[in-house]
């Protein structure tokens, strides 16, 4: 495994992060695996050299958090050698003020949170979408005193537009706040919008960039096309990856992996660790081979003709995965 700093900040992390949606409640989607099914895939994330572990009160309303801190606990290193990250915005309840980037539901979540993590501490705290009915002053004031109070070493925001996240980090410097270190944005080779303004604001600004569904929700790595449980499930995969470029895509990738004789996986995530400000991709694993796949891409090279192959179906794409 290799390991870089996580944008500008000091902290090391390892190239590929493991997301904890994939583990929590069938309750909350059918597709997700309960916690004596998941904690394996944990221990073997360890066990791959993986330090970067992402997720969020939202999944499975809580459970995710839970079983993600039993298992660090259970399997993994001391404390400081984790970097556990974790999400707030998305409803925890029906109140009104159970949801957004309000002070008063930050300041509930993050100790929720930490109480679910098992943790005194989180290494990254991340607004989970942008808040249309908060003042951004409210919500940057709350998350720097989160990181004042020691609950949250830094603090990253999710899938936005980018004039959004240039004027937070504008009012972020203003007002001496906590600042931005990292941006989890919706970035694969069938969605590369980000290309035009997100990533190159995040490059010149030192934000680490951690990309979430790096493989399409499973799609670049064939989950569609071997009709898996999770592809036939997955309402929201349906809803964002349905033009026909979108299988030109997968074709291409399919033809790379098989003239390299590797799993599909490997390439699609491979030519993300290529891109200039990609940090680390958050990968879900709910069989075996998905870690070993994603631990092998860190040290898959492609040539420029394979990346020139892979980008040459690409169209644009109106904004997905802000909502």
């Amino acid at each position: 495994m290799q390991y870089v700093n996580l944008g500008s900040t000091g902290l090391k992390v390892s190239r590929i992060c493991l997301g904890a949606m994939t583990y929590g409640s069938r309750k909350w989607r059918e597709w997700v695996l309960e916690e004596e099914e998941g904690r394996p895939f944990i221990k073997r994330a360890l066990e791959l050299g993986i330090n970067f572990f992402d997720t969020a009160d939202m999944y499975s309303v809580g459970r995710s958090e839970e079983i993600l801190g039993r298992a660090l606990k259970d399997f993994g290193p001391p404390r400081e050698k984790a970097v556990i990250a974790t999400k707030v915005f998305f409803p925890m309840g029906n109140d009104p003020n159970q949801k957004g980037l309000s002070r008063k539901h930050i300041m509930h979540a993050i100790d929720a949170s930490l109480r679910r993590l098992g943790t005194d501490y989180v290494d990254l705290y991340q607004i989970h979408r942008f808040d249309y009915e908060t003042p951004m002053e409210e919500t940057l004031e709350a998350l720097s005193d989160v990181v004042r109070a020691g609950k949250a070493l830094y603090i990253g925001a999710s899938s936005m537009y980018a004039w959004q996240f240039a004027q937070m980090l504008q009012v972020s410097e203003r007002r001496d706040f906590a600042r931005f270190v990292t941006m989890q944005n919706h970035y694969n080779l069938i969605y590369r919008e980000e290309e035009r303004e997100m990533i190159p604001l995040c490059r010149a600004q030192g934000i680490g960039v951690i990309p979430w569904s790096p493989l399409a929700r499973g799609l670049l790595a064939g989950s569609r096309r071997a009709g898996t449980e999770r592809s036939k499930a997955d309402d929201y995969a349906h809803k964002l990856y349905t033009a026909a470029a979108d299988e030109q895509v997968i074709d291409c990738v399919q033809q790379v992996a098989s003239q390299r004789g590797i799993p599909a996986a490997q390439v699609a995530l491979a030519w993300l660790l290529h891109k200039p400000g990609v940090t680390a991709p958050i990968i879900g694993a709910s069989k075996p081979h998905h870690l070993d796949d994603a631990s092998a891409a860190v040290d898959v090279t492609l040539s420029p003709e394979e990346i020139a192959t892979l980008e040459a179906p690409y169209v644009p794409h109106p904004v997905l995965g802000h909502h």
